[in-house]
């Protein structure tokens, strides 16, 4: 094959570091004005209702004697004032949505420049090499990366190995290691080769690659509304049905009463005040920002619903290997069999383990050829490998003569037919007990020794889970390894239960128990062999170092190949939870507040002595009934952007109970609610009343008053 020039000068497109999104404040202003589109508006009902009453009072003040019978007690400054403060109700929660909007699309700009101009080296079928354009490759062809060049999409490792560059995605400095066999096969397009040369086979077309999930993901383009979400907008459109039955029924006992008329705009002003329309206005602030958070922690989640899902999760299923420990176990110690010479046992290892790409095998290999064991040289096509399988949990070489030399756990060769020396059994059963994994090698069923492996548990991880079990979630380690081993490890890192020997069907088997008790279950892995049960979790976080099969079946993959970053998960999933139930408590006592406002102040006309029961309700002392409406109006309107910044980032979490939560939240944000709304409310209707009083506002009201009806000129 020729090699190729370099590819075009926008091929070395390139950006060593995620930038910071920048919001652009004219594009969101902007968007909070197209948002008035009634298409737009419809998807959200709480708010829906508000736009329509707005637009509904915009033509009764503009054009009052055109419907008689509705523009009773017609005041056009009053009128006026209603109107506009509805206008800035929606446009409020407009600017909320789009402000977290506009984050989104500004972080998948800066991911859009990563693969800007990309282009890649295609090896055709007969070995010649050509530039292509990203837009041709197909799933299944073969594109050659060198040093120094972008990979060009989403692909796995099929021979070489290179150091790669994943700052442009992750943020992190560090290179990684990925090379062909094993686990650590699978690359991402825009990532960048800094040492060796790869050929990969392409693993997704442009399009739908991680990267442009991404980039979808963050700009919220199809957004559904989460299972709560959805939940939670049905209760506020019951909630909203009631209260407009409540309000025509209260608009009818006046009437019946002839005590006050009821004018339309203060119908209206009562109905939008007692409506949850503060979090009707920022529920979907709140979603788009979960999702956003999410994707800022370097996870690409398929959908809302699962990162809604990891707040509500109840089991933990954590494998042991890449998540509870370092990862990669170590060849430690070499035990041999009594009778056998060390360097025969180290023969033995060398040659099984020299064909064995995963990184137990090569790990062995290292330290048999440190102990200098001898090399025996095998023809290519004299012999046959056999693979380590979850089932056989063995594997070696066949050589041309029919001998054969195996490692695989104690149990495996006891099956196979190989005889263990009870010294060797004890051996292996005091490794255990420490929380090393022995492996047993044999020659001809003849057992020669034993390899120690050890797993290291990863630092700060029993806080971490100690912090899920503050949380009510209970964690389970999955390992293939034996029980001894396995227990060893649970108690070093605090799980609260673990499974020993489990194969890959022994995880799909303990998430459907799990869920058949009505439990949500969360699961890590990053092999093949994890596939289907990623795909059954509820929650299924998979490595993007990981195989495609599994980063297909998870719902989640992350970027920064850290398994613990569920932990990171499930606190974003259980802070987007907390922020709605926060918001929305907050929004039902500010309507115990507006309440006591707003009915006082419509029977405040007729007097005490017509109604001597109402003054009691007058809480807030409000004297004037038009200035107490607006106040709570107006109140109702500007508490939504002052919100924004909370609904947006989030509400602080700390690991704790749901009892604590439920009392934090009901303290802070249930009485916070209603003190603030009492306050707020008297503070604005003092300004106004003040404001009323200066010469400027009495001309404006003149004019207003001269200028309106317009259908009456």
């Amino acid at each position: 094959m020729r090699d190729l020039p370099g590819p075009p000068s926008a091929a070395g497109a390139h950006v060593s570091v995620r930038r910071r999104p920048h919001t652009s404040w004219r594009r969101v202003l902007g968007d909070s004005f197209r948002m008035f589109s009634p298409r737009r508006e419809f998807r959200h009902p709480v708010m829906f209702c508000v736009y329509v009453l707005f637009l509904f009072l915009v033509v009764l003040t503009l054009f009052p004697y055109a419907f008689p019978d509705v523009a009773r007690g017609y005041d056009p400054g009053y009128y006026l004032s209603v109107t506009v403060i509805l206008f800035f109700t929606v446009w409020f929660a407009n600017l909320g949505e789009a402000i977290a909007e506009a984050q989104g699309r500004a972080q998948a700009d800066s991911l859009r420049e990563i693969r800007s101009g990309v282009r890649a080296r295609q090896i055709l079928p007969d070995g010649q090499a050509r530039w292509v354009a990203c837009d041709v490759l197909r799933i299944g062809d073969t594109v050659e990366v060198q040093p120094g060049e972008p990979v060009p999409i989403d692909g796995d490792i099929v021979a070489g190995a290179a150091l790669i560059d994943e700052s442009m995605m992750t943020g992190e400095s560090e290179a990684v290691v990925r090379e062909s066999g094993g686990d650590k096969t699978s690359v991402l397009g825009g990532t960048r080769v800094l040492q060796g040369t790869v050929r990969m086979r392409v693993t997704a077309v442009r399009g739908e690659s991680f990267l442009d999930r991404l980039i979808r993901l963050v700009e919220g383009q199809g957004r559904e509304p989460t299972p709560n979400e959805l939940a939670l907008g049905v209760l506020l459109y019951a909630f909203t049905i009631a209260l407009f039955t409540v309000v025509v029924t209260f608009v009818y006992l006046a009437d019946f009463t002839n005590i006050v008329v009821v004018s339309v705009a203060t119908i209206v002003a009562l109905f939008v005040c007692l409506m949850p329309t503060t979090i009707g206005a920022l529920l979907p602030a709140i979603g788009i920002s979960g999702i956003n958070r999410v994707a800022r922690a370097n996870v690409i989640a398929k959908s809302g619903k699962a990162v809604e899902a990891a707040g509500d999760l109840d089991v933990l299923i954590l494998d042991k290997t890449g998540t509870i420990t370092i990862g990669n176990r170590l060849a430690v110690q070499f035990v041999p069999a009594p009778g056998v010479p060390m360097p025969e046992l180290l023969e033995a290892a060398l040659l099984c383990s020299s064909v064995d790409e995963t990184p137990e095998g090569k790990s062995i290999a290292r330290l048999a050829a440190r102990h200098g064991a001898p090399v025996r040289r095998v023809e290519i096509g004299s012999f046959k490998v056999l693979p380590f399988t979850a089932e056989r949990r063995m594997s070696g070489i066949v050589l041309s003569d029919g001998s054969e030399v195996y490692k695989g756990s104690l149990q495996a060769m006891e099956t196979y037919g190989a005889v263990l020396p009870l010294d060797l059994r004890r051996a292996g059963a005091e490794a255990s007990r420490a929380g090393m994994t022995p492996l047993a090698i044999s020659r001809q069923k003849k057992a020669l020794g034993i390899v120690l492996l050890k797993d290291i548990v990863k630092p700060g991880i029993k806080d971490r889970i100690r912090e899920l079990r503050t949380m009510g979630i209970r964690t389970v380690m999955c390992t293939g390894d034996n029980r001894l081993t396995a227990a060893a490890i649970a108690r070093e890192s605090g799980v609260d239960d673990f499974v020993a020997e489990a194969k890959p069907e022994t995880k799909l088997t303990l998430i459907q128990a799990e869920k058949a008790e009505g439990r949500l279950v969360a699961m890590t892995g990053d092999g093949t062999n994890d596939a289907p049960a990623l795909a059954r979790a509820d929650v299924g976080l998979s490595m993007n170092s990981g195989t495609s099969a599994a980063k297909e079946a998870g719902n989640m993959v992350d970027l920064d190949n850290d398994p613990t970053k569920i932990i990171e998960v499930v606190s974003i999933g259980k802070q987007l939870l907390i922020t709605r139930g926060a918001l929305t408590t907050f929004s039902i006592t500010n309507d115990v507040a507006k309440y006591f406002a707003i009915i006082p102040a419509i029977f405040i006309a007729a007097g005490s002595a017509a109604l001597p029961g109402i003054a009691f309700l007058n809480l807030m002392g409000l004297s004037d009934p038009e200035l107490a409406i607006l106040s709570a109006l107006l109140f109702n309107a500007v508490v939504i952007p002052l919100l924004i910044p909370l609904a947006i980032a989030g509400v602080p979490f700390r690991p704790s109970s749901a009892i604590d939560l439920l009392r934090r939240n009901l303290v802070l944000y249930g009485v916070g609610g209603l003190v603030t709304a009492f306050v707020g409310i008297k503070l604005i209707y003092l300004l106004l009343a003040w404001l009323a009083t200066l010469p400027i506002v009495q001309a404006a009201g003149v004019f207003v008053a001269h200028a309106l009806p317009l259908g009456g000129l």
